[in-house]
């Protein structure tokens, strides 16, 4: 971690002050290893972070008024000497103020998950509930609790970690080989693991659907015969848009979305240098929160 200078402030522009940042499994464990695939804005060196919270302390002539507000970040792009591939993880950020969403300041650190929830909604919204999730990480979670707040039937969940086996609400959560079911409509993989994906097709019904929702640095590939025989149906599911933020924060608003007990781990930002590698490599470590309060 080191300091960078700040691109200077325009008139649609605010300042944050981060409080909590949250550490991503999926997509910053590619840019820690090196391995994340070519996407605009992407080199080193680079700020990363997408799941941000603090308070506006400065506002740009056209926004004046939104001083004060506790707000969701969501990235970045205001370094003069780092790149910013998301950008929130700092201890300052400017953004323009149509990208500082006012969220409840009592959600606390919880409030970085709005990103992954606003992202599990956007796979949900697009098609069937989920009857199958593949991964019980912290995205697996906000989809099945997304799911249940939906009156769908509770999923099934499978995740491989006996630790990752506790913490459901209301749905079940078991070890692949402890299921035989061949006839799920619709499965969700979260898990990222491109060399599983003709597993999961494997388990669907006839026109049943796979959905990814995950993020693969491999590329995908599967046996044809046992897609065609079930005449099986592949969706990406990509990154959460704008309206599926407003919607993830009308669903914590109503008390339908719980966002408690998903953070496991929190570490000042000043110890980044083994925060990241404990996110990645400790399988104990559900979700990782950086905190930037002390950070001078």
């Amino acid at each position: 971690m080191r300091e960078t200078a700040l691109k200077p402030m325009e008139s649609g522009d605010l300042r944050v002050d981060i409080q909590w940042s949250g550490i991503s499994t999926g997509t910053e464990k590619l840019l820690w290893t090196g391995q994340m695939p070519s996407f605009p804005g992407m080199g080193y060196p680079l700020v990363p972070g997408y799941e941000s919270v603090g308070r506006v302390v400065e506002a740009g002539a056209e926004v004046g008024d939104r001083i004060g507000e506790w707000v969701f970040v969501p990235g970045a792009n205001c370094y003069r000497d780092a790149r910013g591939l998301f950008g929130g993880s700092a201890s300052t950020v400017i953004i323009p103020s149509a990208r500082a969403l006012p969220i409840s300041e009592t959600l606390g650190k919880d409030g970085i998950l709005y990103a992954l929830a606003a992202t599990a909604l956007h796979a949900v919204a697009h098609g069937e509930p989920p009857e199958l999730i593949i991964g019980h990480g912290v995205l697996g979670r906000l989809l099945a609790r997304l799911t249940m707040a939906a009156g769908a039937k509770p999923p099934v969940v499978w995740d491989t970690n006996t630790c990752r086996q506790e913490g459901a609400q209301g749905y079940s959560v078991i070890h692949p080989d402890d299921d035989d079911r061949h006839d799920y409509a619709t499965v969700y993989d979260v898990s990222g693991d491109a060399s599983s994906i003709g597993d999961f097709i494997a388990r669907l019904a006839k026109g049943g659907e796979l959905v990814l929702a995950g993020f693969y640095n491999q590329p995908i590939s599967f046996a044809f015969p046992p897609a065609f025989q079930r005449e099986a149906r592949l969706r990406v599911a990509a990154e959460w848009q704008p309206e599926d933020i407003a919607s993830t924060d009308a669903l914590i608003a109503t008390g339908a979305l719980d966002l408690s007990g998903l953070i496991t781990n929190v570490e000042p930002a000043a110890n980044a240098a083994t925060a990241y590698p404990a996110a990645f490599e400790d399988t104990d470590c559900l979700k990782m929160v950086l905190d930037w309060r002390e950070t001078a």
